[in-house]
């Protein structure tokens, strides 16, 4: 079982040109996309979360059960769900504003014991800032470190929810020695000021690096680069794309029983290479269609084969 912590929104996506564009409301999240496209990838998923009951919420609990998830441990409340305003630039890259004052996802508390049989926790993006529920998927991080549980980390940043940049970066550092892989983009990477070698020396096991349309660069703490090129595709929008690389490594990992540190550190470049080439492939698949719409194992094919 791979348990995936954080929140769940919903994105409004411009359906036009201008400012007064119609927004199409799409269910969203960097977590909330990553378990999903673990369910379609075919891995047992759990998602562990806060949503609301309004009808927002009931809609994302709805396509985590049409994708397979376990949503038992998903705490629920009255408040309402938050809103991320997406606007998407010629390319098709995606950007955010956010309405999170007084939402349900805010207020998760971190549960007395993860899902039976959990094998990694994947955490990242608002869930890690927002107070008082950042702190609580902090100490899940850290207590699932503690008793040997994997966990993967991608901060995706979000600048605008963040009020104070250089605590951020410290704390950030703070969560390194309990994290096995760390994922982020070369954009996060440029904004939280540190590189690869840093990071591994504080920690995980692997760092990947997303680079968009030109690919991943795995970085390992015995030195080794690998790097594999972006699948060339008709960009709609990248919506998720990032989350489908997560999914993708550790459904991945969980099909060659590599997650571990350990069993990072044997994948060599000829397991890094054929992980990294699925993943890309995976995501390429996302951004050639609108909103996160992550694929489905036949849509990928196995790892290794891509």
């Amino acid at each position: 079982m791979i348990v995936v912590a954080g929140e769940a929104l919903i994105d409004l996506v411009p359906q036009g040109a201008g400012a007064l564009a119609t927004l199409r409301p799409a269910l969203g999240g960097g977590p909330y996309n990553t378990a999903v496209a673990l369910g379609r990838l075919g891995s047992p998923t759990a998602f562990c979360s806060r949503t609301s009951h309004d009808a927002f919420g009931e809609a994302l609990l709805d396509g985590l059960r049409q994708a397979g998830v376990d949503v038992s441990a998903v705490q629920r409340g009255t408040e309402p769900t938050t809103l991320a305003v997406a606007t998407i630039d010629e390319t098709g890259s995606a950007a955010y504003s956010f309405y999170v004052d007084g939402t349900a996802d805010r207020l998760f508390t971190a549960p007395a014991q993860l899902p039976a049989g959990t094998r990694a926790v994947s955490f990242g993006t608002c869930s890690l800032v927002l107070e008082p529920g950042a702190s609580a998927y902090e100490e899940l991080m850290r207590t699932a470190a503690a008793q040997g549980v994997f966990t993967a980390l991608d901060p995706n940043i979000r600048s605008g929810l963040i009020p104070d940049a250089d605590a951020y970066r410290a704390r950030f550092k703070s969560w390194l020695p309990s994290v096995s892989l760390l994922k982020l983009s070369a954009e996060d990477a440029q904004w939280l000021g540190g590189t690869p070698s840093e990071w591994l020396a504080s920690g995980p096991a692997a760092v990947v690096v997303t680079r968009g349309g030109d690919g991943l660069t795995v970085f390992t703490r015995d030195g080794g680069e690998h790097s594999v090129p972006g699948e060339k595709v008709d960009v709609v929008d990248t919506i998720g794309a990032g989350d489908t690389v997560n999914a993708a490594l550790l459904h991945g990992l969980s099909t060659r029983d590599a997650l571990s540190p350990a069993a990072l550190d044997t994948l060599g470049p000829d397991g890094w290479t054929r992980l990294l080439r699925y993943a890309a492939r995976a995501a390429a698949i996302t951004c050639s269609r609108p909103g996160a719409e992550p694929p489905y194992a036949a849509e990928v094919g196995e790892v290794g084969e891509v």
